[in-house]
């Protein structure tokens, strides 16, 4: 999304507060803009609207959409993603067909290891590759009518002809945007979720697709969690998939016991005055048992302690992810450059709210009424325009000059 969208998105009357709001002869060309960013999600959603999508497809049933995003052009090249495999903080993998089945080799990888492989039957899958590319970034967040709670990353993959990683399944929603090349692909709703045993990968035992398609640049399917799919390289190709966070209730009660810790005063310690002579030692009393129970059920926690672990689990950065500390500036220099050019959110940065607070980078805080709706708005549309900078509070203009600091925002 280039900064006259965004700019308009921002500016636009009916979901933004009044000190947002665009100045007179504006709003027509901001409503023109929003207009074509409504038919182009349309066409991207098969002629559907995000509510029609959402009703009818999200967590239910595939959709293969052609010509999703019409002229599309790969946004980075070959040579650029084996830069990027090359490097210590992105995740990569090989995947190769061999004889017997699959082998995988885990990144970083050789540039000049990636230029000797075969001919054939080898895919190299990049993670995260929104986190490097400006490009990749913008087209993850064209899918933004899901919540960036959401939303996780823009993996790449490339694929020699023959190249692919097997039948398989994910466990969340993927919308797969093919940029280069053509790649057939078998699909289909399946019972039977059993794997392969002892493989590196994760090969469905029984595979029995209900669909096949060949996707040609342009063209995007989507499928919901478990859907079982088979994409094969018809010749040298690259594929985005647009992937969504679908953590275990596992995984985020492990994560809300770590929180609670971090904040647990359970007073006192084990003391039993009332001690018997012991004439079974090895056994663990009723008495001892209690004693623990009583102290244990101190720990408590409410909706809102829930509420602020959610914010700060889900906009935590990924371990790969570090910040470059912006261009030193005073305060008073920083307000001058943002009322002039305005501010970008950098796209490494998480920035979400709910009612009572905004969460950054894994962090919460609690915003004065005054600031709220700018950074609210800020969180939504990733940027703000000069005008709106050159309104802010004084204590908004400090909170985003640290954050400035801290590489936060775009430099």
């Amino acid at each position: 999304m280039d900064a006259s969208v965004q700019r308009a998105r921002v500016l636009d009357r009916h979901c933004t507060p009044r000190f947002l709001r665009p100045r007179r002869g504006v709003r027509v060309r901001s409503l023109a803009i929003l207009g074509c960013m409504e038919r182009a999600l349309r066409r991207m959603l098969g002629g559907h609207t995000p509510a029609s999508f959402l009703r009818r497809y999200w967590h239910k049933e595939a959709l293969l959409i052609a010509g999703a995003l019409p002229g599309f052009a790969p946004l980075l090249s070959r040579h650029v993603l084996f830069g990027l495999a090359a490097r210590d903080d992105v995740q990569s993998r090989l995947v190769q067909r061999t004889r017997n089945g699959y082998m995988q080799d885990d990144g970083p990888f050789r540039r000049a290891t990636l230029e000797r492989l075969a001919a054939r039957n080898w895919t190299l899958l990049v993670q995260g590759v929104n986190l490097h590319v400006e490009a990749a970034d913008a087209l993850l967040r064209r899918f933004a009518f899901i919540p960036y709670a959401r939303l996780d990353d823009l993996m790449v993959s490339y694929a020699a002809p023959g190249g692919g990683v097997g039948p398989h399944y994910d466990s969340y929603d993927v919308f797969l945007l093919q940029a280069s090349g053509h790649r057939r692909w078998r699909y289909g709703p399946q019972p039977d979720l059993r794997l392969v045993p002892d493989l590196p990968l994760r090969i469905l035992a029984h595979f029995t697709p209900r669909h096949d398609a060949t996707l040609a640049p342009g063209d995007m399917l989507y499928l919901p969690p478990h859907y079982a799919h088979d994409g094969i390289a018809v010749d040298a190709c690259m594929t985005y998939s647009i992937g969504f966070r679908a953590p275990s209730y596992q995984e985020l009660a492990e994560a809300f016991l770590d929180h609670l810790r971090d904040a647990l005063d359970v007073p006192g310690r084990y003391a039993d005055a009332d001690l018997r002579h012991a004439r079974e030692p090895a056994r663990i009393g009723k008495p001892m048992q209690r004693r623990i129970v009583n102290a244990l059920s101190a720990v408590r926690f409410d909706a809102d302690d829930v509420a602020r672990f959610l914010g700060r689990y889900l906009s935590e950065p990924k371990a790969d992810v570090l910040f470059v500390p912006g261009t030193r500036r005073s305060r008073a220099d920083f307000a001058r450059r943002i009322a002039r050019a305005g501010i970008r959110l950098d796209r490494r940065t998480q920035l979400l709210y709910d009612d009572a607070r905004l969460y950054i980078n894994g962090e919460d805080l609690a915003v004065t009424a005054s600031g709220v709706n700018a950074l609210r708005a800020l969180a939504d549309r990733r940027a703000l325009p000069a005008e709106a900078c050159a309104d802010l509070p004084a204590e908004v203009v400090a909170l985003l000059h640290e954050w400035q600091r801290h590489g936060f925002l775009a430099d």
